[in-house]
């Protein structure tokens, strides 16, 4: 079992297929792009299902398929149809920006896979094409509804900035009085490629809440896993729901229960800690199965208390864009 020295138990592994994206999200990366992994230094998808077996002999019963925009890797259907079938696993979800999730939606309902994350920041298309730096509203926006009208489980996760998309919290929360979806409102994160110490944000988890508070007069609080990095809730009356996830405050990292691997192998134990081991290179090496899974325990085992001191790992810095990290 994955279990780090404040007794906290692992089993839910965000697994990065590629780096790249067809998004250039502000908070995410630079308008011009970042540098790219080259083919080489990405794992293979044979790479990818070996680890995945490791990881479940060592209790992580949830994947989620995460990048960049993990539609965009060739192969990404026939690697999930293994990993499907592969066993030891509760569940495999994913994470995408919408663009190309119908031209697969059939394929992952025939495997089950019917939990998918949408990024989706405005519901207005101007707003839309200054965050994403891309004119791909419509498409998503109406790829969201099929993907319901199919039974998929969908959450909305919406990055809240000052200056970019206050004016469409409430509608996001309207989105929800008349479809059974999850809107989440998560705080801005500085990964976003470029060199620089983390500041606060100017909204923060209390100013969303006090924001929509404002605006409704019953918010009903929803039960919360203990592992939730989301506090949730809905409107009386209204079919769906929507939660808050303290991103930057980092309030949830005592019962956090997730592990990283990039594209590349870099395993992180924390998203605001440095790598703590290159599985990729382990694996290239020859290594076989006890090793990794002796190195797996070890980093785990040195796991950090939060966030916060992990981020003291990497001396402040969060230069790396979260599209190489993996969401």
């Amino acid at each position: 079992m994955l279990i780090d020295q404040y007794g906290r138990k692992l089993d839910y592994l965000r697994l990065s297929v590629t780096d790249r994206c067809n998004f250039r999200c502000y908070y995410c990366m630079p308008e011009e792009g970042i540098d790219f992994a080259r083919r080489a230094d990405l794992m293979s998808f044979d790479e990818m299902l070996q680890l995945s077996s490791v990881f479940c002999g060592l209790g992580v019963s949830k994947i989620r398929i995460t990048g960049g925009e993990p539609f965009l890797r060739a192969g990404i259907m026939p690697f999930l149809k293994k990993l499907n079938v592969a066993g030891g696993l509760s569940e495999i979800t994913v994470t995408s920006n919408g663009t190309l999730s119908e031209r697969y939606q059939a394929e992952l309902l025939q495997m089950g896979i019917r939990r998918i994350n949408i990024s989706l920041d405005s519901l207005t298309r101007e707003r839309f094409a200054q965050i994403t730096r891309r004119d791909s509203f419509e498409s998503v926006y109406a790829g969201i509804f099929k993907l319901l009208d199919d039974g998929f489980d969908i959450k909305l996760n919406c990055v809240v900035a000052e200056n970019k998309n206050i004016q469409d919290i409430i509608p996001f929360v309207e989105l929800t009085r008349h479809h059974q979806l999850s809107v989440r409102f998560l705080e801005e994160m500085p990964f976003n490629g470029n060199s620089h110490k983390s500041a606060g944000v100017l909204w923060d988890h209390r100013q969303i809440y006090d924001h929509i508070s404002a605006h409704y007069n019953e918010i009903i609080p929803m039960f919360n896993t203990v592992s939730s990095t989301s506090v949730n809730y809905r409107i009386s009356g209204y079919k769906g729901t929507f939660g808050i996830i303290p991103s930057f405050s980092r309030t949830f990292c005592g019962t956090c229960n997730r592990i990283r691997l990039s594209a590349t192998g870099d395993l992180r134990t924390c998203l605001y800690g440095p790598p703590v081991l290159n599985l990729r290179d382990l694996l290239r090496s020859g290594k076989p199965q006890a090793i990794l899974e002796q190195e797996i325990l070890a980093a785990v085992s040195r796991r950090v208390r939060d966030g916060f001191e992990a981020e003291a790992l990497s001396g402040g810095q969060v230069s790396t864009s979260m599209s190489a990290l993996g969401g």
